[in-house]
Formats: structure tokens, C-alpha cells, sequence
């Protein structure tokens, strides 16, 4: 039977990157089969094992940065510089999750308490077996590994299903992960369009999805997930906000907003959207934005819209924006398909889709506030919640103001620094999805509890869960109970 292929496109040029099969559901079925079978002898190597061959895939894609690299520019349309950052990144995470899986996941003692004096009890967190997940075009490496490093060092295998629009490089990182793991099919790709993700999703077998997607898609993904109780994670979009406040840095604060708006086009699902001034660092915060903005090109600094059909989201929030605010930098003509030059609007109101909704595009919207408050509340409108920003020098209100602000991480005086930071966990609250990668909360998310308890000795003159406790036994674990528990604080 011929396997039907699809095409992968430089966003630039259109120019054919390579050629791949859509996987069909009879082919998913075959490759998480693998996976099952693998999973069980990854798991079986135990913790140190697995730091060990883990490793030596760290080392195996660093030799390959350039290739990589190269590919993802291909496939993506990401400059160079931006597409080998994403992979110092990944190759950083991925250190991370090797060495401290034993750590987090291991076998442990807990206390047993009073009432449990006769008992001994551990923990530890086991693998679930076969984690299907299905990867993003905008961050083909780094947001997948996010949950590939993360699974693996937990100890299971994985079925990858990249985007459509970036599968040479998701079937790059599963051939040099063999270059580690050979005896079995530990990782795994399968390339194709809705349909293979939607089987990866709906196979009884997988243990747990890993989505990164917009809102709308992984709603999908957890009805296929649905069907057989298959717990997901889902990292989905953002509308981030970026504060500055009156005492900001106001070169550093402009130089990480440009950045955190419009590096990757703007695709970057904690990048920058909306921006809330003080009303004393306004006049300031703009002339240093736009002067910045004014050197900045598209095509040169930063790549194309990679996926076609984007372009007419950000039109659509463009025209709306302009219609209701002032435009300071691009407009309506900054659309030139497949580019978008820099675009920023002051005075939007609120309501304007350009505010609400996400744009994915290398625009943002600028507000003057009365204080750091209304800013922060203004901020906290909307339904997304993934990341944020705040600058300031004063760091106690800072790190207030990033506690309060609606969102699964902040940045202070910084932009999306909390990505690099492997042992920090990385997801959101509300629209942008729920669940977490990164950090130990990231292992434990591909793993399962399991509680030990083991009696050491019976409990003298107190045998309360069996049918025969006599009543004085009773009478002794209420006494018990009173001393440790009943006396009121004052």
C-alpha cells in the first residue's frame, strides 16, 4: 500500500524543506505497541541508567546545534541565532531532568505521625508507561522537550507528534536519540496532520498526553483524552501582559518589551502583548520603545509568520487596533505577507480583539495608567493566564505585583527568563491551559505517587481497625487524640 506524504515549507520561500508520511491511525496503534514494550525496559534500568544514556543524548544534540539549528530555520523560518538559543535552552532542560530525576521521583521516608508511631511509610513516584506527546510549530525543540526530557527521565517512553508544519526536526530528535538508546524504541516520531494526533490521543494505551497548542485544539485534544480517562497536560496560548511602573528602568524595560514582543514574529505564546505604563514613566517608556522599534526589521530580526492562516488574525487585530487607538509604529500596511513589520498601538480600548484575543504576531498594545495597581488589574482581565512582566526598582512591590498578577509565572525586570530556569515549573491558570513542565513539578507530571505503609510492630493496647477492639482501645486513641489536638490556641 503507498503511504501518503505531505510536504514541509519554508515559510520564506515556500521552497520545499522535506518529505514526510501522515501517519495513519493503523500506524500510531503500531508505534505506541513499540512504545509499550520499550517503556517497560526503560523503566526496568532504573534512575541511574537512565541519567547516564540521557546524558549522553544531551552531548549527542549539542554536537548537532548547527544541524539543528539550520533545520529549524528551514522548517520554521526563525533566524540562526534565535533557533540555536532555542536549543542551548532544551539542552539545558534537558541536563536538568537527568540529573535530578532520582532526586524528586526517588524512593523516600515520610513521617508517620503520632497515630501512625508503628508504622513505617515511604513515597516514590513511578512511570505511568507510554506519554503521547504532541509538540508546537513555533518552539519546535524547546516546548516539546519541555515534556519529551521531562517523560523520559521519569521513565517512560514516548510517542512525538510534531507540528505538520515542523516535522523534520521532531524526526531529528528521535534519530539522535537512538544514537543513546538503540535497544528500543524509547522515543519515537510519528509526522502527520490532525488525524495522526488525534489517534496518538485517543489510543487507550497512552498513559498521559502533553499538548502545546491553541485553547480551541486542546479542548479537542481532551475529548479524544476523554474517551479513556487519559489525564493531559496543556500548555495553550497567552495575551501576556508587561508592566512597568514609575520607577522602572525605562532603557531595560523598552530594549525587553521590543524583544519579548516581537523576537520569532511575535509567535511566542509567553511573549509580550500588552503593555500597562505608569502615567510617570509613559512619556519616557515610549520614546525609548519606538526608537527601538524604528531599527528593527522584519526578514532580518526576526523571521516570517510561519503558519499561513496567522496572517489574517493579525490583520484582523491590526485594523481593529488602529481603528480605535493611535498608531506609533506600523499599521494596517505593515502586513506584507509572509512578514509583518513592527506594529504598536497606543489607547486600545479594552474590549478590542487586539487586547482580548491572542494575536501571535509581532504586535503589541500600549496603555497609560494612573499607578502600578490599575495596571496590575487591567492585566489580570483577561482570560489567559501563562506569564507576565514587571519592571520596577523597587523589588518588594515588584515581587508583590508579579504574586498578584493572574499567571502561572512572572518575570521582574526581565522577559521570559523563567524558561531558562529548569527548576522552575512552567504552565498556566484559565485559557492558557493547566497542568506543568519544567522543574520537579515537570517530573512529577509523568510520573504516579505510590504510598507505602508497613506496621513494624502492633500498637500496644490499641488495635482500633479490627473487629475485636475493645472499647477501653477506643477510649485510648480519643484520649490520645485530645492531648496531641484538643487544646485551643490563644
Amino acid at each position: 500500500m503507498t503511504t501518503l506524504t505531505f510536504d514541509s515549507l519554508n515559510p520564506a520561500t515556500g521552497a520545499v524543506v522535506g518529505s514526510h508520511p501522515k501517519a495513519t491511525p493503523e500506524a500510531v496503534h503500531e508505534a505506541v505497541g513499540r512504545a509499550e514494550t520499550a517503556a517497560a525496559w526503560w523503566a526496568a534500568l532504573g534512575h541511574a541508567e537512565r541519567r547516564r544514556r540521557l546524558l549522553d543524548y544531551k552531548a549527542v544534540l549539542t554536537q548537532h546545534i548547527r544541524e539543528l539549528a539550520a533545520l529549524m530555520h528551514e522548517e520554521n523560518g526563525k533566524p540562526v541565532g534565535d533557533a540555536t538559543l532555542e536549543l542551548v535552552l532544551a539542552v539545558t532542560h534537558l541536563d536538568w531532568a537527568a540529573r535530578n530525576a532520582a532526586k524528586v521521583l526517588g524512593r523516600r521516608r515520610v513521617n508517620t505521625g503520632m497515630i501512625g508511631l508503628n508504622l513505617a511509610a515511604t513515597l516514590e513516584y513511578l512511570p505511568l508507561g507510554v506519554v503521547g506527546v504532541i509538540g508546537p510549530w513555533n518552539y519546535p525543540v524547546f516546548t516539546p522537550m519541555g515534556s519529551i526530557a521531562y517523560a523520559l527521565a521519569a521513565g517512560n517512553a514516548v510517542v512525538f507528534k510534531p507540528s505538520e508544519l515542523t516535522p523534520g526536526i521532531g524526526v531529528r530528535l528521535a534519530e539522535l536519540f537512538r544514537e543513546s538508546v538503540p535497544e528500543h524504541e524509547v522515543f519515537q516520531t510519528v509526522t502527520g496532520l490532525g488525524e495522526t494526533g488525534a489517534a496518538l490521543a485517543g489510543d487507550p494505551r497512552v498513559k498521559k498526553v502533553a499538548f502545546t497548542g491553541s485553547t480551541a485544539t486542546a479542548k479537542r485534544v481532551m475529548a479524544a483524552c476523554a474517551e479513556n480517562l487519559t489525564p493531559i497536560v496543556a500548555e495553550c496560548g497567552g495575551k501576556d501582559a508587561f508592566i512597568v511602573d514609575a520607577d522602572a528602568d525605562l532603557a531595560a524595560a523598552a530594549d525587553a518589551c521590543l524583544w519579548g514582543a516581537m523576537s520569532n514574529a511575535g509567535q511566542t505564546c509567553v511573549g509580550v502583548e500588552r503593555v500597562y505604563v505608569v502615567d510617570a514613566a509613559y512619556d519616557g517608556f515610549m520614546r525609548e520603545l519606538t526608537g527601538r522599534a524604528a531599527r528593527l526589521k522584519a526578514g532580518e530580526d526576526y523571521g516570517p509568520i510561519t503558519m499561513p492562516g496567522q496572517v489574517d488574525v493579525i490583520k484582523r487585530h491590526i485594523d481593529e487596533a488602529v481603528k480605535a487607538g493611535r498608531t506609533v509604529t506600523g499599521g494596517s500596511d505593515a502586513v506584507r505577507a509572509p512578514y509583518v513589520d513592527p506594529v504598536i498601538v497606543e489607547d486600545v480600548p479594552e474590549d478590542s480583539p487586539a487586547v482580548r484575543e491572542e494575536t501571535f504576531g509581532p504586535t503589541i498594545t500600549v496603555r497609560r495608567t494612573r499607578d502600578a495597581q490599575e495596571a496590575l488589574e487591567l492585566a489580570n482581565t483577561s482570560a489567559y493566564g501563562l506569564g507576565g512582566t514587571i519592571f520596577s526598582r523597587n523589588a518588594r512591590r515588584a515581587t508583590e505585583l508579579a504574586r498578584l498578577m493572574r499567571s502561572g509565572m512572572t518575570a521582574i525586570n526581565s522577559v521570559i527568563s523563567f524558561a531558562g530556569v529548569p527548576s522552575l515549573p512552567f504552565g498556566g491558570v484559565g485559557d492558557s491551559g493547566f497542568g506543568r513542565i519544567h522543574g520537579a513539578d515537570g517530573l512529577r507530571e509523568f510520573a504516579r505517587p505510590k504510598a507505602i505503609s508497613r506496621q513494624r510492630f502492633a500498637m500496644p493496647g490499641m488495635n482500633i481497625t479490627s473487629f475485636t477492639r475493645a472499647p477501653a482501645e477506643l477510649e485510648r486513641l480519643v484520649r490520645l487524640v485530645t492531648f496531641l489536638h484538643g487544646r485551643r490556641k490563644r
